[in-house]
């Protein structure tokens, strides 16, 4: 006799959720989301004041660019992703290019190892910059694509250059980064 209307149930029990990967996860997005900068450090008004010339605002651009750098690589994908929203396939490929965002700047906790190089997070930006732009150019976007890196960079360069700098304590091991080339030979073990 058959049990036609009976659920069938199983002789060995679902696999278990790994605890371990969730946390290392949390874990890694926690540090990832450690690199940027708070913003309320960000735009802190009393710290926003006109430069006293050319040269003061190229020191505050350079120390704003090094200090909040991980800030900056969101606004702009903010604001490429708020210019792609009637371009649903851009949309689609700006959403995958943000994975790469995530798991390649964001959330790596250690250093890119490529071909016996460390690759340092200044180059990682670069290169994903320009993969972005490149990938959605190809999505036929290109005036919008290119109105919004425009208007990113402008605001960018503004803040950068109107934010105080010198309340701004940039660490030994940042400041070594941001005046290296951008490779460096990893010892292989």
């Amino acid at each position: 006799m058959t049990n036609y209307g009976a659920i069938p149930t199983s002789s060995h029990p679902s696999p278990a959720i790994d605890l371990e990967y969730i946390s290392r996860a949390k874990h890694r997005i926690k540090s990832g989301l450690a690199t940027r900068r708070p913003w309320k450090s960000m735009f802190d008004f009393e710290s926003m004041t006109v430069p006293h010339g050319f040269f003061d605002a190229i020191s505050r651009i350079k120390t704003n660019l090094g200090y909040f750098r991980a800030n900056y690589a969101i606004g702009v994908l903010f604001i490429l992703f708020l210019s792609l929203l009637y371009h649903p396939t851009s949309l689609i490929v700006l959403s995958i290019l943000v994975f790469f965002w995530i798991f390649l700047y964001f959330l790596r906790d250690e250093p890119l190892v490529v071909f016996g190089y460390q690759i340092d997070d200044r180059t990682v930006m670069i290169g994903l910059s320009v993969l972005t732009v490149v990938m959605l150019l190809l999505t036929h976007a290109t005036w919008n694509i290119l109105g919004s890196l425009l208007t990113a960079a402008v605001l960018l360069l503004i803040h950068a250059a109107v934010r105080r700098s010198d309340n701004l304590f940039l660490d030994e091991e940042a400041a070594a980064v941001t005046e290296s080339s951008g490779l460096m030979s990893y010892p292989s073990s």
